[in-house]
Formats: structure tokens, sequence, C-alpha cells
């Protein structure tokens, strides 16, 4: 050792992800803080500055203490959650509404929803109970809406539950991926595929359609993830195509967002007005936004659900937006990358699934808020309004990061027995 590095203390070991963290949690803090102090004190204002960032610190930082995570997949997910709490939030104090609290709420939720998805994607070891229970739960629940469903905005996909809104096809999503993981990694064609064929009969008669096209788009690529079989995946999307059509022609709201797509300034006083005022406050807000709870987002008609990107970029900026969507594309990324690390086909499919599933979901409304694509009426993850999504993307969430856990967890043996046995090459022969 040189004579000057004698006495010197060895570096100081660099934590990334607790400086994003603690960058993500001092943003909404000030955020908060500041919707607080706005005009008169807000005591809901102080109370989300204080749990919010808790929140974040509790599903990023205080729960990979108990197993291993992807904290930068973790970090994404919970700054989209909190965003989606300070926009309702923000957007509540001129209206006198409370879907910035009741979103709070949802986000905990979803936090032990995750966490529940991560202990069953490590723990559970013999699935096939486990499985035939939640196909049985899932059937049970996808029918209810057409037993007691209440129809909104041209879809009967809602029920309600002692005053509170669930959507059944939400919660579904899960049993979804686990169910096609499942039969798909042990080369059973026959019960993955009645289950979603079943699934998606249900959210035709429903006129759920956009959820349709999720479950579609997540079974066939996980069809071909599993079999790379590229006739078989073409003729499904051949088969969507066709679907399309009769969907098109039998089904009268379809028409016409397809019309609205088309040319929404013809019928901007009526059926177009919601996507003129979307594209019309994307614009407005200019590259930087006009302010935190500033811009006139109540216009927009459904702002809390379907247009909800359209309020980020008036009261954040077009480059907050883009910002967003980089964070969705990482997030894609990671999930790729941890199906392509896992070693079970099981673990892989659960993984490619839920990425799919986010990423289909997340095109379909910022495409349609962009124009890119005719307008759904699902909801964009984790930041739309709606207790029932944010706790099924968190869901998803979980079972990717459980995927996670268990890859690194697979990293870490291998390490052990490759030392050890590196240990064992450099001892001493007992029978020279």
């Amino acid at each position: 050792m040189a004579r000057h590095d004698i006495g010197r203390r060895p570096p100081a070991k660099r934590h990334p992800d607790r400086r994003l963290v603690s960058a993500i949690m001092l943003f909404f803090f000030c955020a908060f803080l500041l919707l607080a102090l706005r005009g008169e004190l807000r005591w809901q204002g102080f109370a989300l500055a204080a749990a919010v960032p808790a929140l974040i610190w509790v599903a990023t930082m205080a729960l990979p203490h108990f197993f291993p995570a992807d904290k930068l997949l973790l970090a994404i997910a919970n700054f989209l959650c909190a965003l989606g709490v300070l926009v309702l939030y923000a957007t509540d104090l001129d209206g006198g509404t409370s879907r910035g609290l009741q979103q709070a709420v949802s986000y905990s939720f979803g936090i032990v929803a995750m966490l529940t998805c991560i202990l069953l994607v490590r723990y559970v070891r013999r699935w096939r109970f486990f499985v035939a229970v939640v196909m049985l739960g899932a059937a049970g629940m996808m029918a209810l809406p057409l037993a007691i469903g209440s129809e909104i905005n041209g879809a009967t996909n809602w029920i309600f539950i002692a005053g509170v809104s669930v959507q059944p096809s939400e919660v579904v999503k899960l049993a979804l991926l686990v169910v096609l993981a499942y039969f798909m990694s042990r080369r059973r064609f026959v019960p993955w595929f009645a289950f979603a064929i079943y699934c998606l009969l249900l959210l035709m008669l429903q006129q759920d359609l956009g959820t349709a096209l999720i479950y579609y788009a997540t079974m066939l690529l996980m069809f071909f993830a599993n079999t790379g079989n590229l006739p078989l995946t073409g003729l499904g999307v051949v088969g969507a195509a066709g679907a399309a059509v009769v969907g098109y022609q039998q089904f009268k709201h379809v028409r016409t967002r397809v019309a609205i797509w088309q040319n929404p300034w013809l019928t901007a006083d009526s059926t177009g007005y919601q996507i003129v005022q979307s594209l019309m406050a994307i614009a407005s807000g200019g590259l930087f936004g006009v302010g935190l709870g500033l811009g006139q987002p109540r216009v927009i008609p459904v702002y809390f659900t379907d247009c909800i990107f359209a309020v980020i970029c008036e009261q954040f900026g077009i480059l907050f937006g883009i910002l967003v969507l980089v964070m969705y594309v990482i997030l894609i990324l990671r999930g790729v990358g941890i199906a392509t690390g896992a070693r079970q086909s099981f673990h892989a499919l659960i993984a490619i699934g839920a990425t799919v599933m986010l990423g289909v979901q997340t095109f379909v409304i910022i495409g349609g808020v962009l124009k890119l694509i005719p307008l759904t009426g699902v909801t964009m993850p984790f930041v739309s309004y709606g207790g029932t999504s944010l706790v099924s993307c968190m869901g998803l969430i979980g079972l990717l990061q459980g995927v996670a856990s268990v890859n690194q967890d697979d990293i870490r043996y291998d390490y052990e027995i490759s030392h050890s046995m590196g240990e064992q090459a450099f001892l001493p022969d007992a029978n020279p």
C-alpha cells in the first residue's frame, strides 16, 4: 500500500436506487405541499404530502429488504401511481370532488396486491389446485356483469358492491395470465384456449371491446412466445381483423368511435367533443405546461379516466408527457428482460404476459388520446382514476417482480455453487 493511501477511508458505497427514490419522494412531497398551500390551507394536501412519499418508500425501499427486487421497475410503477394521485387531486381542488384521496387509498391497496402476487410467484410450488380454483372464480366473476352489471359508456362491464364500483375484467386479467402461463408451459392447449375464448365471448357480450383487445393480444403473443409458431400466430392476427370488422358492423358505439377518429372536428360540438378538447389541452400545455392544478381539464369529458394523459400534458407540458412515455417504454423493456432471464417456462410466460398486457393497454389508451387509433374506454395503467384498474396493474407488477426475484435467487445460487466448486479445486489432494 502506498504511503499516501495509509489512513484514507475506503470510498463510500454509492446507492443510485436510493437517490432515485429520494428524488421521486421529494418531487411529490413538494407538489402536494404546493397544492396544500395554494389559496386556503387544505389538510388533504398536507396528508397526501406525507402519505404518498411514505407509500413510495414502503413499496420501493422497505419491501426489497425481504426479497431480491428490481428497484427500477418498482420505482417507475410507483412514480406513475403517485402521478395519478397528484393529477387527480390537483383537478379536485376547484371541482369539489375527492378522486385524489380515493386514488391514494386504492394505491395503498395496490401495494398490498403487488406484495401478494410477489409472494405467490416466489413461494407457491404446486400450482395445479391453485389454477383450478382461479379458473372457477374468474369464470364466475366474468359472468357477473351480465347478471347484475351496469352500462357505462356503451359497455356493461361494471358491478356495484356496497356502493363501490368494481370492474371484474380488470381482476380477471391476473387470473388469465396465471391460467395461460400454467397450461401453455405444460403444452396443454385445450384448457387455456377454452378459458380464453370464454372470457372473450363474455367481453363481447358486455360490449367491452377495449378489454377484449387487450386479452386477445396478450393470449396471441404469449402463444407465439411459447411455441414460435408464426403461421398460427398470423392466422390469429387475421382472426382479430375479422373480429374487428364484425364488431364494427354489430356495435353502434364502435362505428361512432371510428367516425370520430377519422374526423373529430366534423362533430366537435357533439360526439367528437372529447377528443377535440383532449387535443386542444395537449396543444395549450406547450412544451412546459401551464402549471400544476391550472388549465381547464374539466372541459374534457371523463378526463380522469380516458383522457388523463391530455391533462398531464396540459399541466406539465409535452416534454413531461414524453418522459412519461419513456417510463412506460423502460418498464416494458425491463419486463422483457425479466422474461428472457427466467429459467422456467411458466415464469417466463407470466413475465411476458404481464409485460404485453401493460404495453398493449398503454398503447391503446395513449394512442387513442393522440388520435393514432380510435379512442377506447380502457384506462391508462397506474395513472387513470379507478381502484380496480390500479390494483390490477400493481398486481401485474407483482407478478413481474416475483419472477425477477426468482431470477435473482437463481443467479445467487449459481454463484454460490461456482464459488464453492472453485474453492474445492484449490484443496490439497488427500491421496497424493
